[in-house]
C-alpha cells in the first residue's frame, strides 16, 4: 500500500498543471471523511456507493475503477455507472496527492454529472488519503 501511495504521489506530480478552469463540484458535494468513516463503521452505507478512482480502493467497501486521467479508466467508471439510478448517493475519491494537483477527481467528477447524477459527492481528501484516512484509522480494505 505504501509503495502505491508513493507511485501515486509520483504520478500527481507528472500530471499536475495549474488549474485551467472552475472545479466540476461545489463545495455543497464534498462529503467529510469523518462523516463517511462513521456511516461505514455504522454499516450505514447500503445506499451508498464509494468509487476509488485513483490507484488503490483503500476504503472499505469502495469499488477500484483505477486512476481516471486514463482514458480507460474513465471509461471503466462510465460502464460501471450505467446502471446505477441517478438519484443513489455516489462518492468518489482518490487521495493520490492534494486536490488542486489530482488529476483523477476532476475528470471522473465531470463524468458523474454528464451522466445526470443528482447525488454526487467527493470525499474532501484535500492533503492526501494517507493524512485525511489512514492516520485517522479509518475503516480500510484489508
Amino acid at each position: 500500500m505504501k509503495y502505491l501511495f508513493i507511485v501515486a504521489c509520483f504520478v500527481c506530480s507528472i500530471f499536475s498543471q495549474a488549474q485551467q478552469k472552475q472545479d466540476p463540484w461545489k463545495d455543497s458535494q464534498l462529503m467529510d471523511p469523518a462523516l463517511l468513516a462513521s456511516r461505514i463503521e455504522k454499516h450505514k452505507t447500503k445506499d451508498l456507493v464509494i468509487i476509488s478512482v485513483g490507484p488503490e480502493a483503500i476504503i472499505k467497501g469502495s469499488v477500484d475503477i483505477g486512476p481516471t486521467h486514463e482514458p480507460e479508466n474513465l471509461e471503466k467508471l462510465r460502464n460501471y455507472l450505467k446502471d446505477i439510478p441517478k438519484n443513489r448517493e455516489i462518492v468518489i475519491y482518490c487521495g493520490c496527492c492534494p486536490f488542486v494537483k489530482c488529476p483523477n477527481i476532476r475528470p471522473a467528477f465531470a463524468l458523474l454529472m454528464e451522466m445526470g447524477f443528482k447525488n454526487a459527492k467527493l470525499l474532501n481528501l484535500p492533503k492526501n488519503i494517507k493524512t485525511d484516512w489512514l492516520d485517522k484509522d479509518y475503516p480500510t480494505n484489508d
